[in-house]
């Protein structure tokens, strides 16, 4: 399987992206999670959106160094996202799927790509810290600047509204319904 390398800011390369495709990103991003999005709707985007990647984690840092910087689930972002992606933003970087509302809104304008859960120091092994915005909502509510060195993501949204979450769900769900229905037979 190939693997696309990604850099920032994000261009129209991404349209091209499909759901499942292995890629890596390397260049600026931006960590945001709730107080992060409802500031920036008040305040304002404190860093060029065009092309941007937001990555919905709250990292560890300690002495100017990221220690740990894994997925923080990005459902909980489902209502803030959308005013990034008017403004500009192309990527979003998570763990667990978005909302059937994000997946539109991502159509033809960008991605969500998907981080392994648990891989906090992986993540960080990749990272060097370069800034930082709305440093008084604590440390895991920031806008920390993070430059990455070939990140491993999997594109779980693509921008023509295939999700990969949805489709495990949807398997789930139908693989459930037949297994119940073969016991019931049985039972019966």
């Amino acid at each position: 399987m190939t693997v696309t390398d990604l850099c920032t800011p994000l261009s129209h390369e991404v349209l091209f992206l499909r759901a499942g495709d292995r890629v890596t990103l390397s260049g600026m991003v931006y960590t945001a999670r709730d107080e992060a999005h409802i500031r920036m709707q008040e305040k304002g985007i404190p860093f060029d959106p065009c092309g941007a990647v937001v990555y919905h984690c709250g990292p560890v840092i300690r002495d100017g160094r990221i220690i740990a910087a894994g997925p923080t689930t990005s459902a909980r972002l489902n209502a803030l996202t959308g005013f990034l992606l008017d403004n500009g933003v192309k990527g979003l970087i998570g763990k667990g799927g978005m909302s059937r509302q994000v997946v539109d809104q991502l159509r033809n304008r960008g991605v969500y790509l998907a981080f392994t859960g648990g891989c906090a120091a992986l993540a960080a092994a990749r990272m060097k810290l370069r800034g930082g915005f709305y440093e008084d909502l604590g440390m895991a509510e920031a806008v920390w600047a993070i430059e990455l060195d070939h990140l491993p993501l999997v594109v779980a949204i693509d921008a023509s509204g295939n999700d990969l979450f949805e489709g495990v769900a949807r398997n789930a769900q139908q693989q459930f319904k037949k297994r119940f229905r073969e016991r019931k037979e049985v039972v019966d």
